[in-house]
């Protein structure tokens, strides 16, 4: 409400900080819109690429080699990996090339693993999400603008006596009010693809976990010898 008193208050009322402020205030909110535009087709292209990235780097057949794994089909789950990208395919490949140092060093690397990889996922997640959150604020933020102009056109046609006055400011206003509807229009998308994103990672992870799971065991199952020649072992010679 202070602005929209500033903007009907004449200029020759108002302290220097203050007309400093309403002139900025009076351009035009257009850029707003630009931004807001800009931000929108960056959102679509990270939105893509995410779903491009998440598509090619997970594994499809997952469940199945679960399974072989808690069989202890160990290269037959090596040759199905093979070259593929993404968490669980690295995950596997590591913690099958550390099998011959026992099921505690096979969990550490799996552990590891995932850390490394999870923050590749994450990549622009978090903008789209600061976007979904601060998009609907900016696009106030030019509505505001608009308002502030449109009373201050107000103003000055009452101070003229012109003509069609509640039709240029109604107009001015509903002008403003679009860039409400841009943000909104930019916020949602983001929104909603920041929470499948987010999803699907979360399942990815606990496909990863699974397998690893399965891995070790097996491993434990079967006794590894390198378990069994570890400090138990040595214990009970002693």
């Amino acid at each position: 409400m202070a602005f929209l008193l500033l903007a009907q208050t004449g200029p020759e009322q108002l302290g220097w900080l203050s007309r400093k402020i309403l002139g900025v205030t009076l351009t035009s909110a257009e850029w707003v819109l630009w931004l807001l535009v800009v931000l929108s087709i960056l959102s679509i292209a990270l939105m893509l690429e995410r779903a491009v990235y998440f598509a090619t780097h997970r594994l499809p057949d997952s469940e199945a080699l679960a399974v072989r794994l808690a069989r202890g089909e160990l290269e037959v789950v090596r040759t199905a990996v093979g070259q593929r990208k993404g968490m669980e395919a690295e995950v596997l490949r590591e913690a099958l090339a550390s099998v011959h140092q026992g099921p505690d060093t096979v969990e550490q690397v799996i552990a590891s693993t995932v850390a490394r990889e999870r923050p590749q996922y994450e990549r622009y997640l978090s903008f789209l999400g600061t976007l979904g959150n601060n998009a609907p604020f900016i696009g106030l933020f030019g509505t505001v603008l608009g308002i502030i102009k449109a009373f201050h056109d107000l103003g000055s046609m009452q101070a003229k006596g012109g003509a069609g006055m509640q039709q240029t400011v109604m107009a001015g206003i509903s002008e403003a009010l679009v860039a409400t509807a841009v943000g909104l229009a930019v916020a949602i998308p983001s929104v909603v693809a920041f929470n499948i994103l987010n999803r699907q990672l979360k399942t990815l992870t606990s496909r990863t976990n699974a397998l690893g799971h399965a891995l070790v065991g097996s491993l434990r199952a079967q006794g590894h010898p390198a378990e069994a020649s570890g400090p138990r072992a040595a214990a009970g010679e002693g």
